[in-house]
């Protein structure tokens, strides 16, 4: 109970000082009002567009126990879309992801995860994805291809949105892609795991895919 006292009673101060703070900066205006620029994208024009894994995400999450989402992603990544901006269903994306740079932020975690209870990265050291259909639907778009994970390959589909493009401090141009999905591990082969006499899994099945990239003009 103690720790429970200390921890609301630093939670409070926290609020205290944030609440404080910001009315020292910015006078009567909450941090939520502030305003946003308007940010002027360009067309995104044809062409190969290479993922930059320093600003990406190629991220999951599995709830544990039937209560709480625990989230990782794989850090060491390539990717490349080939984009027509006239008929974007001739567009293509893949994706490789290295299955040994899997993180969760507990590295007791990250290594079970690679053993052969789970995706067995020795054995099956990536995780690939290839685009096979790409449409428009309204104002968003689905990716539709072919994922291969410890060696199974399945087809998923990803809804997925995309900014214009803009031009970056490195003289390139890129635009953002966000897409989301879930996928069943067992699916997979992923089929570690034990029935809870709550009714749950200690970790399941369903998992939720989310990828946040930035994509790169090819120089000529």
């Amino acid at each position: 109970m103690k720790y429970f006292r200390n921890s609301i009673t630093m939670t409070l101060l926290v609020v205290a000082l944030f609440a404080i703070f910001g009315l020292a900066v910015s006078g009567t205006t909450s941090a939520t009002e502030l305003p946003v620029s308007d940010i002027k994208y360009s067309p995104v024009t044809s062409g190969r567009y290479d993922f930059d894994p320093a600003h990406g995400i190629i991220g999951f999450g599995v709830r544990h126990l039937g209560i709480a989402l625990v989230e990782g992603r794989f850090k060491d990544f390539t990717g490349t879309v080939n984009f027509d901006e006239k008929d974007i269903t001739r567009s293509t994306v893949e994706f490789t992801a290295k299955i040994a740079s899997i993180d969760t932020g507990v590295e007791p975690r990250n290594a079970h995860l690679r053993t052969a209870d789970f995706f067995d990265a020795e054995k099956f050291p990536e995780m690939k994805f290839k685009s096979t259909k790409v449409e428009k639907k309204g104002k968003q778009y689905l990716l539709t291809g072919d994922l291969t994970i410890k060696g199974v390959t399945k087809q998923v589909s990803l809804p997925f949105t995309m900014t214009g493009a803009v031009a970056d401090p490195w003289g390139g141009t890129r635009f953002g892609i966000e897409a989301s999905t879930v996928i069943n591990r067992r699916d997979f082969g992923i089929n570690y795991g034990n029935l809870l006499p709550s009714g749950a899994l200690d970790v399941a099945n369903d998992v939720k895919i989310d990828l946040h990239l930035e994509a790169v003009k090819a120089k000529k």
